[in-house]
Parts: C-alpha cells; sequence; structure tokens
C-alpha cells in the first residue's frame, strides 16, 4: 500500500535485523524512493525483507545537492523514505536539514521510531537515566577534545558519546583529566550476537583500553553526572533564595536553587516559601504567588 505523499524519517536496526517494526517495513515497500547514507547497507536490509524500493543516496558529502531532489520529489507528491545506515535518523548525521526545510515548505514528515545505539547505550549502562546529553562524537584531536569536554563538564547528566574504537582510550583518558572520577559504561556491539557493556571508572577504562587494544564493533560511551555538590549552609542557601525570590516566584526560584545546588527541591521550596512570607522579600514579578 502506497503511503501518502511525505517524508517518512524511518529507523532501521542498529545491529540485530529483527529489530525493525512492522510499520517501517510497510512504509518501505510502499514508498516511492528510500533516501539512504549507503545503497548496500540499505539494500541488504531490504533484500532480507524482499523490498525493492529504488534507493537514493543522501549523506554529508552530497546533501546539499540531494536536498532539493528529493524535497521536489516530495512536492510533486511522492512518498520518499529517509533511513541511516543503522539506527534513527538525523542523529548524528545531516538529515535534520532535509527535514527542516521540508517543514519550511510545509511538507509533510512523519518519523517512524525504533531503535536507536544512544539511547539503548544508555538503557544498558545502568547509569542515570532522568537526565542525559546527547553530545554525539567529539573531536578527534585531544586539544579540541577536552575543551569539547571543559564545556560538558558542569552539565549536570549522564552524557552519552559516539567514538571510534580506535580513540577510546584516548576520549576516556581525556575525559578522566577534565570530568574527574565519574563512572562511564563503554558498550559495543549492541543488539548483535557479542553485544557487551564494560562498566568502570573514567581512568581506569582508558587504562583497560590503553592496554587491551581497540574493541571490535561500534561503540557507545555513557558517562555519569557529577557528583551532587556539598550543601551549602543554611544562611548560603538563604543567600541563594533572595537572590532568586528578587526576580522569580517562589516555585521558580525553589527550582532554579535546587539545580544549581542539588538540595531536594522541596527542601528548597519550603524555605523558599518562609523567606517569601518575610516582610519586604520578592521584590520580583509576583514571588509571593506559587
Amino acid at each position: 500500500m502506497r503511503p501518502p505523499p511525505g517524508l517518512y524519517v524511518v529507523a532501521t536496526p542498529i545491529g540485530n535485523a529483527g529489530d525493525i517494526t512492522l510499520r517501517a517495513l510497510e512504509t518501505l515497500r510502499g514508498v516511492d524512493a528510500v533516501a539512504c547514507e549507503d545503497t548496500r547497507i540499505t539494500g541488504k536490509l531490504l533484500h532480507r525483507y524482499g523490498i525493492a524500493a529504488p534507493l537514493l543516496q543522501y549523506h554529508e558529502h552530497n546533501a546539499a545537492r540531494m536536498r532539493p531532489v528529493l524535497l521536489g520529489r516530495v512536492a510533486a507528491g511522492e512518498a520518499i523514505a529517509l533511513v541511516s545506515d543503522a539506527g534513527t535518523p538525523l542523529v548524528s548525521d545531516p538529515g535534520y536539514k532535509l527535514v527542516r526545510e521540508a517543514r519550511e515548505q510545509g511538507l509533510a514528515v512523519t518519523h517512524l521510531p525504533g531503535a536507536s545505539a544512544a539511547l539503548t547505550g544508555l538503557v544498558l549502562s545502568g547509569l542515570p537515566s532522568d537526565r542525559f546529553l546527547f553530545a554525539g562524537f567529539l573531536p578527534p584531536k585531544t586539544a579540541a577534545r577536552r575543551t569539547a569536554l571543559e564545556e560538558l563538564k558542569p552539565v549536570r547528566a549522564s552524557l552519552i558519546l559516539f567514538e571510534s574504537a580506535q580513540r577510546l582510550a584516548d576520549l576516556l583518558a581525556d575525559a578522566a583529566a577534565v570530568l574527574g572520577p565519574r563512572e562511564v559504561a563503554v558498550s559495543r556491539e549492541l543488539t548483535k550476537l557479542f553485544e557487551e557493556v564494560r562498566r568502570g571508572d573514567l581512568a581506569g577504562l582508558a587504562t583497560h583500553y590503553a592496554e587491551a587494544g581497540p574493541p571490535k564493533g561500534e561503540v557507545v560511551v555513557v558517562i555519569g553526572p557529577p557528583a551532587p555538590e556539598e550543601a551549602p549552609a543554611g544562611a548560603d542557601l538563604d543567600a541563594l533564595l533572595a537572590e532568586a525570590l528578587a526576580g522569580m516566584s517562589v516555585r521558580d526560584a525553589a527550582a532554579s536553587v535546587a539545580a544549581a545546588t542539588g538540595l531536594p527541591r522541596k527542601a528548597v521550596y519550603a524555605r523558599a516559601l518562609e523567606l517569601g512570607r518575610r516582610p519586604g522579600a520578592g521584590h520580583g514579578p509576583g514571588p509571593q504567588q506559587d
């Protein structure tokens, strides 16, 4: 069945071919063409499921030339699927520019969700998953990589990175030097027969891979968040809240200070309420309001 005209962003397996969804197979069978990074890789996947859709290459080297072609076909009434070599398109590939321009032109765009190496690595890491930041591939050179890590250092969330096996030990060593003794999980061959997740601290795993050599397969690195800062004394907390209450509501001030200090939000909120009730407190936009 041919789907309606539009751009279909389709997730494909990251390793185990059985992870493709039924909806993805139905859509790939019906579209007028499939835009992909490597026709050999996508062709092998489609052949496995008896799909004979025409393939068009769309990757970082030809994206500027191919975007108008693909969007023109969608505008003319065709259904075009966008896939990556593995996983969810737009994650570390030029697909977001295609989606952005399609949106700007008023063309229909939909996403068929599925496998993602970043999320699979996070799930298997055993590290906090309530807040995370995907940072993709960091620069390959040491100086630039350390600069990027310095920018990520204050982020109070788990960090998800992609890295080549050959640069893995160097990445972990630089991360240990910049970020300090944080927990880390290195996953490889996700969803495949020899899937492996190795956990430890940054310095320890840097030493392991320097001695053992590069692992085989694609790698996902998940680095744990920084340790909570030492709780400020009561007077310090009051000072932070007083400053925040000068321009925020009680709720927003409590949320801001809790995020900055790592203190329990309920406790900070209760103290903010007490301070907010004091005469002369809160000259900002309705700090007494909740």
